[in-house]
């Protein structure tokens, strides 16, 4: 169903990603009062030469919806991906998914969300995009539907060329205010504005189950940088996947430290247990015997 309420305040631009800060340390153990959001490519899956081509090991099936039940169903996908596409990979979990960077969304009570800007313009940057693309080898078209996304991994050598292009082609849109660039990991993805990854972590925040808990946002790529700034404004920990200047207050080298950090929730405290008195102990039966 579409969302009919007023869009939130767009999270904070992460305006001095660039900017080089203090080393970076191991994250804390996750725990029973986390709520966990995470990215998909280069995050939880080790990136590949073009999107379909990721790989989805058992290992990771098994430990997300593990981890949904040890946090209390407050686990979250936060991708640029669309939720059809996360749904694939991960078949059968239907975890709750921010997609397309927030354009679309699934609640955990399975309500979907669409935050779709005007599709005035799309259709024209479409077509161009698909001959400047047939012209390129190596380059690959990406269409989501609500974004577009060029990608060069396959040709780096058109980094600029790629870059300059589209900066021309969105100038040209009679509708290029409502539409922004954003950079990523050998990508250049055409997006409505105003929405973020970290508009989507806020807008859990705010429902159940995540509500009241600490805001955890682990990613490898520029787009998650809104969701440093969000989970990091909200309390939380922010956690940047491998080099790169960042915003994040933690880091974890690889694919492969991300799933072994989150292979190790710290077990919930156990229960306080009240001293016993002999009037609690009456009434369950349990009085001491004063026979001698």
């Amino acid at each position: 169903m579409a969302d009919a309420r007023p869009p939130m305040r767009r999270s904070a631009t992460p305006a001095h990603a660039g900017a080089r800060g203090p080393r970076r340390g191991r994250p804390p153990a996750l725990n029973a009062r986390c709520a966990l959001f995470l990215d998909i490519d280069g995050t939880l899956l080790d990136l590949a030469s073009t999107p379909d081509r990721v790989r989805v090991d058992a290992s990771i099936r098994a430990l997300l919806p593990a981890l949904a039940r040890q946090l209390g169903g407050a686990v979250a996908l936060i991708t640029g991906r669309a939720i059809a596409d996360a749904d694939r990979l991960f078949r059968g979990l239907a975890l709750p998914v921010a997609g397309q960077h927030g354009l679309e969304r699934r609640a955990a009570d399975g309500s979907i969300h669409l935050h779709e800007a005007s599709r005035r313009g799309i259709e024209r940057l479409r077509r161009e995009l698909a001959r400047f693309t047939t012209r390129h080898p190596g380059l690959l078209l990406e269409d989501k539907g609500a974004t577009l996304a060029l990608h060069y991994r396959r040709a780096p050598g058109l980094a600029a060329h790629v870059h300059r292009t589209l900066r021309a082609m969105l100038r040209t849109t009679a509708v290029s205010a409502e539409w922004r660039l954003q950079p990523g990991k050998r990508i250049l993805e055409i997006k409505p504005d105003g929405r973020d990854k970290g508009t989507a972590i806020l807008e859990y925040m705010a429902e159940p189950p995540f509500t009241g808990r600490l805001p955890v946002f682990v990613g490898d790529d520029l787009t998650d940088e809104y969701g440093f700034v969000a989970a990091a404004h909200l309390g939380g920990w922010a956690v940047k996947v491998g080099r790169g200047a960042t915003r994040a207050r933690f880091r974890l080298r690889d694919v492969a430290a991300v799933r072994a950090w989150l292979d190790a929730v710290s077990p919930p405290p156990p229960p306080r247990l009240r001293k016993r008195t002999d009037s609690t102990a009456k009434a369950n039966g349990c009085a001491p015997s004063t026979s001698r």
